[in-house]
């Protein structure tokens, strides 16, 4: 019975999951296709703003780009350039993740070339609430300029900066500048829907087999011992 209970349970956790999963799923369908929104200064929550595209005015602060590493593109290592970018008319500044570069096979921390547009761009992208989680061993590194880190969240690298930011990043997607290395393909969130609905239906049927079990073996033992 407490294998019952134990299948049940899970059974249930991942049906959470996969309802968790739909609802992100929801989000992103009904937010991506519209308007664009303009950033702005004024500080913005980034559960309502998550995968709502964007446009914002501004320039790229120079003195601290940060690269996300392990991240792949078609099977090639490289890592995202992640750079604060300070909004027209104010304090206040957004991450915005510029796109993948390859990495150097020989020396994973050597910092790529890539050019960085001066004075006021408007730049294009979509909110995220992160730019994925990786398995951190050991201690994280120091947040610094010219960083290579494994996982990056705005309130750490406020922290680390001084800078007044908002609590999300912006994916760029556009404009294009001639000669620019990055690659922009954005990998959707992942979903795994399907996934968590068939670890649902194991666990259900594991608990569906252990009931089962239980009452044949105890049918079986009440009638030997009535005989």
């Amino acid at each position: 019975m407490l294998l019952v209970a134990l299948g049940i349970a899970l059974g249930n956790w991942q049906e959470r999951r996969a309802a968790q999963k739909m609802a992100i799923y929801q989000r992103l369908a009904e937010r991506f296709p519209q308007a664009p929104i303009v950033l702005g200064p004024a500080p913005m929550p980034a559960a309502p703003m998550e995968f709502r595209r964007v446009t914002v005015t501004g320039q790229f602060d120079t003195a601290w780009p940060i690269f996300l590493e392990n991240k792949t593109y078609q099977g090639r290592p490289g890592s995202y350039l992640v750079m604060p970018f300070k909004i027209a008319d104010s304090q206040m500044y957004v991450l915005v993740a510029r796109g993948w570069l390859p990495g150097d096979p020989a020396r994973y921390d050597k910092v790529p070339d890539y050019p960085t547009p001066t004075g006021t761009v408007t730049i294009e992208g979509r909110v995220a609430g992160s730019l994925g989680r990786a398995l951190q061993l050991g201690k994280p590194p120091v947040l610094r300029p010219n960083a290579f880190v494994q996982n990056l969240e705005p309130a750490a690298f406020a922290q680390a900066s001084g800078l007044r930011l908002q609590p999300f990043f912006v994916e760029q997607t556009g404009p294009k500048l001639e000669g620019e290395p990055f690659v922009r393909d954005w990998p959707a969130p992942a979903m795994g829907i399907e996934k968590h609905q068939g670890y649902a239906f194991q666990w259900y049927a594991l608990a569906a087999m252990a009931f089962l079990f239980f009452v044949i073996t105890g049918f079986r033992s009440g009638t030997k011992h009535d005989g």
